[in-house]
C-alpha cells in the first residue's frame, strides 16, 4: 500500500465530515502525504493544512473542478497550487455559482415523480449552502427510505436518462487547467474509469487534455479496481502522464476505502507525488512508485 492521498473531500463540498477530521482520519492510517480537493472550493485548505502541520504530515493544496467536455461531466483535481491566485479563485466562484439553481430543477425533476421536499431535504446536508451536490441530494433520498444505500440512488436517480438528472454546463476543459497551472499546479484527470465513454473517445479526450496543459492521470482511484488500475496505467505511460491515486473518501460507509492508504501504481509509471517529496524523506514504499 501506498501511504499517498491525493483526492478527498469534506464537509466544505460533499464530504461529511470537517476538514481537520478527514486530515487526521487519513494521519492514523499512516498517510504521509495528503491532498483534500473539494469540488469548486479551496475554503477548507487552511485548516487542513494547520492539522496537517500539527501532526507532523506533508500537506499540499487540492481542488476537484467540475467540466463540461461535450456531453461528458469530468472532474479535473488540481494540486500543489497556489491557494490565493486570484485568477483560480475566480474561476472557482463562477462554477459555484450555478449549483443553486441546478439544485432548484433538480428538484423540481424529482417533484414529477413523487419525491416532494428533496431540495429541503439536501440543504440539511450541505453544511457549506455554496456547493448543493447529488451526493446531498442522494443522502436525503437514503434517509427518507426512498432507497436503501448511495449506489442504490445513482442506479435510479440523479444519472443521465433518470429522474433528478438535469444538463448543467461546468467550466470548459481549457479553463479549468489554465486555472490550476496558472496558480503553479499540476492538473490531474480523476477517477478516468467512471466516465462512459468508448475507448476513442478517451483516447480523443487524452489527447486533448495533454494538449491543453494536463500532466498527470488518476490510475489509482478508490472507484478503480484493479483491471482499471492496469488499464490506466498503461495509457499513462503511453501519453507521457504522470500518475496519481486517491481514495476519493467522502464519508465512511460511501466509498471503497478510508482517507490515507492506496494500492501501489502499477509498474513503470512515474508518481506525480514525486514533485512534492524528496526521495530523501519518502518511505521505500512510496519511493519505488
Amino acid at each position: 500500500m501506498t501511504p499517498v492521498d491525493l483526492h478527498c473531500h469534506s464537509n466544505h463540498s460533499d464530504g461529511l465530515l470537517p476538514a481537520r477530521d478527514v486530515v487526521r482520519k487519513a494521519f492514523e492510517r499512516g498517510c504521509q502525504l495528503f491532498a483534500l480537493t473539494d469540488h469548486d472550493e479551496t475554503r477548507g485548505l487552511a485548516e487542513a493544512e494547520d492539522e496537517a502541520q500539527q501532526l507532523g504530515m506533508k500537506f499540499i493544496n487540492g481542488v476537484e473542478i467540475s467540466v463540461s467536455w461535450g456531453k461528458h461531466i469530468l472532474h479535473i483535481v488540481g494540486l500543489g497550487f497556489d491557494r490565493n491566485n486570484e485568477t483560480l479563485l475566480a474561476g472557482l466562484a463562477s462554477v459555484r455559482s450555478g449549483r443553486g439553481e441546478r439544485a432548484e430543477r433538480m428538484a423540481a425533476e424529482l417533484d414529477k415523480v413523487g419525491i416532494h421536499g428533496s431540495l429541503e431535504g439536501a440543504r440539511q446536508y450541505a453544511d457549506n449552502p455554496a456547493i448543493l451536490s447529488r451526493a446531498h441530494f442522494a443522502r436525503h433520498l437514503v434517509k427518507t427510505g426512498v432507497c436503501k444505500d448511495m449506489g442504490t440512488v445513482f442506479k435510479r436517480y440523479l444519472v443521465r436518462g433518470k429522474p433528478g438528472f438535469v444538463e448543467h454546463e461546468w467550466a470548459r476543459l481549457h479553463e479549468a487547467i489554465e486555472w490550476i497551472t496558472g496558480a503553479g499546479g499540476v492538473a490531474v484527470l480523476a477517477h478516468p474509469a467512471r466516465y462512459e465513454m468508448g475507448n476513442e473517445t478517451l483516447r480523443v479526450l487524452l489527447t486533448e487534455y495533454k494538449r491543453l496543459g494536463g500532466e498527470a492521470i488518476e490510475v489509482v482511484s478508490g472507484c478503480h479496481g484493479i483491471p482499471d488500475a492496469a488499464r490506466f496505467g498503461r495509457l499513462a505511460q503511453e501519453f507521457g502522464f504522470l500518475a496519481s491515486c486517491g481514495t476519493d473518501y467522502h464519508a465512511t460507509g460511501e466509498g471503497a476505502r478510508e482517507p490515507g492508504l492506496n494500492p501501489d501504481l502499477p509498474m513503470d509509471c512515474m508518481p506525480v507525488w514525486h514533485r512534492w517529496l524528496s526521495p530523501e524523506t519518502m518511505s521505500p514504499s512510496i519511493s519505488a512508485g
